[in-house]
């Protein structure tokens, strides 16, 4: 993947994770692009097909595409930043990520946006300013 391509997603992302939106700034490692379609099920290296994460929810998305629908067990594709807009599938209370649709609550609950180290440094940096409520 070239720097030009790195750039473009870094900066199309605001330079925050487009799954549990995380300002890179706050973080030490630096954020993953990652692919939304992992290469093992033929996604391509392409601006289209990439996101920028922080290592936290690239590591739990790794290669899933779907998820076990928490209410109702049934499969349910992960949020795709390019596809879906977060606010129609996510809001956040305080320090936790909430899932609003059948999406968002798959990906939350695959991603592990709500341990409970997360939350409690979310409602931190919420309460210092660092973090937009969104």
């Amino acid at each position: 993947m070239n720097s030009s391509l790195k750039r473009e997603v870094r900066s199309r992302a605001l330079e925050r994770c487009e799954y549990c939106r995380l300002p890179e700034r706050l973080s030490v490692p630096r954020f993953q692009i990652e692919h939304i379609i992992p290469k093992q099920h033929d996604g391509r290296t392409s601006l289209e097909n990439l996101a920028l994460a922080c290592p936290h929810c690239n590591l739990h998305k790794g290669p899933n595409l779907s998820g076990i629908g928490p209410a109702d067990g049934r499969v349910v594709a992960l949020y795709n930043p390019r596809e879906n807009q977060w606010v129609e599938h996510f809001r956040r209370e305080g320090g936790r990520v909430v899932g609003l649709t059948a999406i968002g609550r798959a990906t939350a609950r695959v991603l592990a946006m709500n341990d409970q180290v997360l939350v409690e440094a979310r409602a931190n940096l919420i309460a210092t300013g660092l973090l937009s409520v969104d």
